[in-house]
């Protein structure tokens, strides 16, 4: 079993740090810094237990009024920035 813990920082939303654990390619746990309380939390709720690509599949690319990112679509980049990093690591 593989279990990491990783931290992102946010750029354009309300949320300014992530924090994700993960273990064997699925989500354990979620921690999220600022943003919007209730939504955050209901996101950590719906994605525990996933996989990290079944998260990014459904979370990237949704945006937040105006703007072209949102604390959902934060989450999937900063997935896809762990996938890209474990696979240089390989």
């Amino acid at each position: 079993m593989t279990r990491e813990v990783i931290q992102y920082q946010t750029q354009g939303v309300c949320c300014a740090m992530m924090q994700v654990e993960i273990e064997d390619g699925k989500i354990l746990d979620a921690e999220f810094m600022g943003g919007c309380n209730g939504n955050l939390k209901g996101i950590k709720s719906l994605i525990k237990g996933m996989t990290i690509d079944d998260v990014i599949e459904r979370l990237k690319g949704i945006p937040c009024r105006d703007k072209s990112t949102s604390c959902p679509d934060q989450l999937a980049q900063c997935l896809i920035q762990y996938k890209e990093k474990s696979l240089t690591k390989a």
